[in-house]
């Protein structure tokens, strides 16, 4: 079974698409640090510093504003998808895994959901509501030690 997430984002999908592909956007909803921008046939590396994990991503393929399709070390893949509503406003949809246990789908589901909500209120208004990192508060790292 497969997760299905998608939101509308009030901004164009060059807007969102580049949002993805470029880190120096995605670390404000999402991960904190990144290799590099996703290029396809390569393979980088994203990290949540809070949490002290990091995760290996090939870029399987990448259609400009329309599709980013990866694989992490898990072998699991993830499509995003913008479709274009109209000129500024665009649906991303994000469908992730094959997974075998419900409690695999709920996870995956409740974490794209956030960086969903995440990009939508940076994009939108230009705020970090650092959800991914408040996620698991008891997993955080002290990141001053």
């Amino acid at each position: 079974m497969k997760t299905n997430v998608s939101l509308l984002i009030k901004k164009s999908v060059d807007a969102v698409f580049e949002a993805f592909i470029n880190p120096e956007i995605t670390t404000k909803f999402w991960f904190t640090k990144s290799s590099g921008k996703l290029v396809e046939g390569e393979e980088i590396t994203w990290e949540w510093e809070m949490y002290g994990v990091s995760d290996e991503i090939s870029v399987l393929e990448i259609i400009p504003n329309n599709r980013i399709h990866i694989r992490d070390s898990n072998l699991k893949e993830t499509i995003f998808a913008f479709e274009s509503y109209s000129e500024t406003e665009t649906i991303v949809k994000i469908e992730n895994g094959e997974f075998d246990q419900l409690s695999e789908i709920v996870d995956s589901t409740e974490g794209y959901t956030l960086v969903l909500s995440g990009l939508k209120a940076y994009l939108e208004h230009g705020i970090q509501l650092n959800l991914v990192e408040d996620k698991h508060p008891k997993a955080r790292i002290d990141r001053e030690k």
